[in-house]
């Protein structure tokens, strides 16, 4: 009976995990595609027709840093094996920040939005008090974060 208790626990943390992943994965994919990252490389780099490759090419990046989260990788600069993986994560990394450039370009072009909204809506006041009202609850929740510890975990 213990052992059945213990296989389903293991069962139900299985689903619980996995349907996490999906969902934040879902959060992140919704958030690349509604910025508009993929079709606007496309469009400035003149390759239109490559679009669904370079979306699966982020789908595939996301699966693998996810599952190197899970069983990570460790190399060393020597000779043999430990090289091979140095180089393969020195790539990932260039490629890892080349990315995280292009998306912060890419929300910075959306926050530009925000007055072209405004002035829609005919919101003559209140706009700089509502930047500085989603900047402060990003430092909050920030402070929020490192001050209790929530890094230590992962």
């Amino acid at each position: 009976m213990v052992i059945f208790l213990v296989v389903w626990e293991i069962i139900l943390l299985w689903i619980i995990g996995i349907s996490s992943g999906i969902m934040v994965s879902a959060g992140v994919f919704t958030v690349l595609f509604v910025v508009g990252l993929v079709p606007r490389f496309a469009g400035r780099t003149d390759t239109a027709r490559c679009e669904i490759f370079y979306e699966e090419c982020l789908i595939f990046g996301a699966l693998l840093a996810d599952v190197l989260s899970v069983f990570p990788v460790s190399g060393s600069l020597g000779s043999g094996p430990g090289m091979i993986w140095t180089v393969l994560l020195s790539f990932v990394g260039i490629f890892a920040g080349i990315f995280v450039g292009c998306l912060s370009i890419a929300l910075a072009e959306v926050l530009d939005g925000i007055p072209i909204f405004a002035r829609r809506v005919r919101l003559k006041m209140g706009v700089s008090i509502a930047v500085l009202a989603v900047a402060v609850g990003k430092i909050a929740g920030s402070l929020y974060y490192f001050i209790n510890g929530f890094f230590e975990g992962i």
